[in-house]
């Protein structure tokens, strides 16, 4: 049993709202809240996870992996949610992408298709979610609701910080857990932007061919 805690930093990867199907064909939209955290891989380790024949960018030993957590409100495949763990980034002309070393989904439709239309590594899991509120900030939001009446009925008080904890189990016994702050504000984080995301695929039993696509995000 692997257990894992990942501390990740938010990024509002937000897309336009379809209520289209996978069989409606490309573009596929995505709309929801994404989480991705990037950090270094030992090498020799991301290989392992690399098919032969491609490149492995790397620079003193280490390359560039993450984890990408993201739940989606709306999609081809409906609600789901969808856990991405990169290996490493990889080289293939004319640009270099990361490598999805293992993709968990908890929608089967949504696992079927990324597994032999995107030659993804898809596999099912389940999601679950704990709200955790510490102690010490749960009490002195209490006591301003007790002392600061007028400011609590007119919504001036802050919310004690939290944290969200996310578990995602397969039924091979993998687990993993992302810990993150949930007392997330709305405050404007400045203009919508729209960027190109290359990516890579296949090398599966699916999609034996390397597939090369774009993802257009707004965020």
């Amino acid at each position: 049993k692997l257990s894992q805690r990942v501390f990740v930093m938010e990024s509002t990867a937000v897309q336009t709202k379809a209520t289209s199907n996978y069989g409606n064909g490309t573009p596929w939209m995505f709309t929801g809240r994404a989480f991705y955290q990037i950090h270094l891989v030992k090498a020799d380790v991301a290989r392992q996870c690399i098919p032969k024949g491609l490149n492995l960018v790397q620079a003193f030993g280490y390359t560039l992996g993450g984890m990408y957590l993201a739940h989606y409100e709306d999609s081809p495949a409906g609600k789901f949610d969808e856990l991405v763990v990169i290996a490493g980034t990889v080289w293939n002309w004319p640009t270099s992408c990361a490598w999805a070393a293992r993709v968990l989904v908890n929608s089967k439709e949504a696992c079927d298709h990324g597994r032999k239309e995107v030659g993804l590594p898809s596999h099912f899991a389940s999601f679950s979610r704990v709200s955790i509120v510490d102690k010490q900030q749960q009490e002195q939001h209490l006591f301003s609701k007790l002392w600061s009446r007028k400011k609590s009925q007119a919504g001036e008080y802050s919310k004690p910080k939290g944290k969200l904890e996310i578990e995602v189990s397969e039924s091979n016994g993998l687990e993993i857990k992302a810990s993150m702050e949930s007392n997330m504000d709305h405050r404007w984080m400045g203009p919508m932007m729209r960027f190109p995301l290359p990516s890579f695929s296949g090398c599966t039993e699916f999609q034996p061919q390397l597939l090369k696509y774009s993802c257009s995000m707004d965020c």
